[in-house]
């Protein structure tokens, strides 16, 4: 379902990790969907990155395609320092909340556990915390990740009440930050009217993504160059899907929740269960982009703890929500490769994924 911008326009809305994958292209869709949103977050991480290439640090832009949005207020902060948080929610009087801001990575999980739990649990709770007693805030959405589930390696998908766990840092740290979610809601939250819900959602695609350690980036790069892509675990299967399906969801669930508060709780998002695929799959699809795509396919049993098989259902959300899948994984994959491909031969960032979500909004 399309966002409505008659809903959009003119609402404040706080979105932490503008400056990330999701959270940039999430920043440009509501930009151009009217609302006036203040961004949390830090630095970007990468170089390049695709905060500074679609120019979110400079407001007002009038993009490639002709659409203008409203400035969009950028704050570098640290969500694990409270008194910054604090004061940042407080300057934005937000009407809604979008909290993507984390370490939204699995192996970076293991080699900083602290640094995950801090980010991801107490952050999380330093932005609900800032919302106690502040006028105006009617929603918030915390992102979590299709990685909260105690993963029994079972063939069955995960459902919203399922039990929780997490074998590695990240994906516990997300479970706890469910918990942390619901006990805010629950003990303060919603008696003050404010309707909080949770988005878990599944491995997510799309260009301006260069992160360490993403398949479809360690693609680019490794091909771009000339050089053998390596990967660790092609038989591993998750529910994949191009970045614009759970950005499109956030929004639906928030329009949702201002419109109907009783629907406060847990969702998942992703592709129908029957179409989660492994890595072997998506690599197979994005190597007909590329006339040189070398792949070698090994088995890392030796490294660290990952999930092998994982996929979830989206019953709940599809019912209630309205909310399903435009594009197949192919139509994804394609996309995906084809945005990195024009970037690469010199077009404008911004243009490519304005592009994108034109094409994502036209299809019935």
């Amino acid at each position: 379902m399309r966002p409505d911008p008659d809903f959009w326009r003119g609402k404040r809305v706080l979105l932490t990790g503008h400056t990330g994958f999701k959270g940039a292209w999430l920043a440009l869709w509501l930009q151009r969907l009217g609302a006036h949103v203040t961004g949390v977050a830090l630095p970007p991480a990468t170089e390049p990155n695709l905060f500074a290439l679609a120019q979110l640090g400079r407001a007002g832009q009038l993009g490639q395609l002709g659409q203008l949005g409203p400035d969009i207020e950028s704050h570098f902060c640290d969500i694990r320092n409270p008194e910054t948080v604090s004061m940042r929610v407080r300057t934005a009087r937000p009407e809604v909340v979008l909290h993507l801001a984390a370490q939204a990575l699995v192996r970076p999980g293991y080699a900083a556990p602290l640094d995950t739990f801090a980010t991801n649990v107490m952050g999380t709770a330093h932005v609900l915390d800032a919302l106690r007693g502040l006028p105006g805030v009617r929603v918030a959405v915390v992102v979590t990740t299709d990685k909260v589930y105690r993963n029994r390696e079972w063939a069955y998908p995960y459902r919203e009440d399922d039990a929780l766990g997490g074998h590695d840092p990240y994906s516990a740290s997300k479970a706890a930050t469910e918990l942390v979610t619901a006990s805010y809601r629950d003990s303060f939250l919603a008696a003050q009217g404010v309707a909080v819900a949770t988005a878990r959602a599944g491995n997510v695609i799309g260009g301006g993504d260069w992160a360490q350690d993403r398949l479809l980036p360690d693609a680019v790069r490794a091909w771009g160059a000339g050089q053998t892509l390596h990967i660790r675990r092609p038989q591993a299967t998750r529910p994949w899907q191009h970045v614009l399906e759970p950005l499109a969801a956030y929004l639906r669930l928030a329009q949702c929740l201002w419109e109907s508060p009783a629907l406060a709780g847990a969702y998942n998002f992703g592709p129908l269960p029957h179409e989660a695929a492994t890595v072997k799959n998506v690599i197979e699809l994005a190597s007909s982009a590329y006339k040189s795509s070398a792949t070698s396919y090994e088995n890392d049993s030796e490294g660290v703890h990952e999930a092998g098989w994982l996929a979830l259902e989206t019953a709940h959300a599809r019912q209630v929500l309205g909310v399903a899948p435009h594009w197949a994984l192919n139509t994804a994959v394609a996309r995906t490769m084809n945005w990195y491909r024009q970037q690469h031969g010199g077009a404008d960032a911004r243009a490519l994924c304005l592009a994108d979500i034109d094409a994502w909004e036209a299809r019935p």
